[in-house]
């Protein structure tokens, strides 16, 4: 295994799993205390329309997605507090509507029809300096934001009418909140795909959740799961020359099971001890 290193894709492949599992660590376990989940699997095939467009203007296709999630990802959030549709009408409205740019525009595209494979189910190992530049570049936007709007962010999470009571620029937080959900969605597109990325954001935060009710805990925790799932995940695609989403996501499957087992089996000790 030692060897693998050698190759530079492999150690970018490394390098972006660190990336992944601090950015959807950190964001996805906003969205499952917010219970926003579905506004994060509409953002993540509204996306696919900007990779549509990216390829038609000849851009990368990456930077048209993320252009586009932001800006639908604001979108969803100022319609659902002016107009008297349900967010959820909303966030399917945007899921069809992205989903259906970006099959137009990639049928017009002259010339040869890009794989979409790669956006659809991801592939770890073939993301380029630039996608580490965006995740690096993103991770540390996300851990400062966190850091100087800690205490806020984890009331607007649980509560946001308290939170305006106590003056707490609860719009201005949720924005921009919603902007960076979009950008992690993106950036990491490369890693697990469009269809798997809800899955990065959500199961390692599920798997934390089986231990600790903390917020704090629970970002810590969600990365370090985020993060074995993601490294046994691009080893197995390696070794067996199959998609690194699917293996990711199914290690995070894994682990959530483990978890669950040994909280399972903690938790009938304990009773037995105490009946005994």
């Amino acid at each position: 295994m030692v060897e693998l290193f050698n190759y530079q894709f492999f150690v970018n492949a490394m390098i972006a799993a660190v990336f992944t599992s601090i950015t959807c660590g950190f964001i996805g376990t906003y969205i499952v205390s917010r219970r926003i989940v579905f506004i994060s699997g509409g953002i993540s095939h509204a996306s696919f329309g900007g990779v549509g467009i990216g390829y038609y203007l000849g851009i990368d296709p990456i930077i048209g997605a993320a252009v586009f999630s932001v800006f639908s990802a604001i979108g969803i959030e100022a319609f659902a507090r002016k107009s008297e549709l349900r967010r959820d009408s909303l966030i399917g409205i945007m899921w069809s509507l992205g989903m259906a740019i970006g099959i137009m525009f990639i049928a017009i595209t002259p010339g040869y029809t890009a794989n979409l494979m790669t956006y659809l189910f991801g592939n770890i190992l073939t993301v380029r300096v630039f996608n580490l530049y965006l995740l690096a570049g993103l991770t540390a936007i996300i851990i400062l934001f966190f850091i100087l709007l800690f205490k806020e962010i984890l009331f607007v999470s649980f509560d946001e009418s308290y939170s305006r009571t106590q003056g707490i620029p609860v719009t201005f937080i949720n924005f921009v909140l919603i902007s960076l959900v979009a950008l992690t969605i993106v950036f990491n597109i490369r890693i697990v795909g469009i269809i798997l990325v809800i899955s990065l954001l959500t199961i390692p935060q599920a798997t934390a959740n089986l231990i600790t009710k903390n917020f704090r805990h629970l970002i810590v925790l969600s990365c370090a799961f985020g993060l074995l799932s993601s490294i046994s995940g691009l080893f197995l695609s390696y070794l067996f020359n199959v998609p690194s989403g699917a293996t990711i996501i199914f290690f995070s499957i894994l682990i959530f099971f483990a978890v669950k087992g040994i909280t399972a089996l903690n938790t009938h000790l304990k009773v037995k001890q105490r009946v005994g």
